[in-house]
């Protein structure tokens, strides 16, 4: 068998012809392709050898010319499951998971979610402010606010931060003290988010570094923008400070 991940297209049908009853139906009046194909290997190289050697999409070109000639079955889930193909999408399938009752929920004994172990401490969290939201192992939050965010592991988060609707990917590894010192006396940026800093609304990858006194907020609501050579993008009007980027001391986004 072989597995392939493609992407997400959605569609009105009658869905009474799927096994759904009229009530039902009028409920999910749409099928998603949710971009998960098993296909036995030796058919799947046939179809990209042979038959389809100039195609470029699965759901589009190869899956409806092979249902002439092949078994094609399709399963009706009804389960957890969220479309991710945006920024936006993305952001908020996160958010989501700091819901009194989410539809998706780590903590099912019948459906256990496995992770790597990592070993890591538990994280520190000294006279902050937490609502809502989740923390992973091994982070630092010093006198801090955070609401209704994911906020990753190693993560390390100054005095006086603001941070709301954001998810935060964490970090790799840790800078020790005697580095993030040195960093600071030279007017440099540390990993993690630094003091007096507000953020809104934003996606940060691993191993960022946002300086003290920074506002992450979008308040002219761009929708595109690219600025790597400044450290952050905007998609969807969501600002994304991708992996091992800086944005420094003072800046306004």
């Amino acid at each position: 068998m072989f597995m392939i991940l493609l992407l997400f297209v959605l569609k009105h049908v009658d869905t009474t012809l799927l096994g759904l009853s009229r009530e039902e139906a009028q409920k999910k009046p749409y099928i998603a392709s949710m971009g998960i194909y098993v296909i036995k290997k030796d058919v799947l190289l046939n179809l990209l050898r042979c038959q389809f050697p100039m195609a470029n999409d699965f759901g589009c070109e190869i899956i409806p010319a092979a249902a002439k000639e092949c078994i094609v079955k399709a399963y009706i889930f009804n389960d957890y499951w969220e479309d991710i193909g945006t920024i936006r999408s993305f952001l908020e399938a996160n958010l989501a998971l700091t819901d009194d009752l989410p539809r998706f929920s780590f903590y099912d004994d019948t459906r256990p979610i496995c992770t790597s172990r990592r070993n890591l401490p538990p994280s520190m969290i000294n006279d902050s402010k937490v609502m809502d939201s989740i923390i992973s192992h091994g982070c630092v939050l010093d006198n801090c606010s955070i609401e209704h965010s994911v906020i990753g592991l190693r993560s390390h988060i100054g005095s006086n931060v603001s941070l709301k609707d954001t998810v935060m990917f964490g970090a790799d590894f840790y800078e020790a003290d005697v580095e993030r010192s040195r960093l600071l006396a030279e007017g440099r940026v540390p990993i993690g988010i630094g003091e007096n800093t507000t953020i809104r609304k934003c996606i940060i990858d691993k191993n960022a570094r946002i300086g003290r006194n920074v506002m992450i907020i979008n308040s002219e609501g761009v929708q595109e923008a690219d600025r790597s050579s400044e450290g952050f993008y905007i998609r969807d009007s969501i600002p994304v400070i991708p992996k091992n980027s800086t944005i420094g001391n003072g800046m306004v986004i």
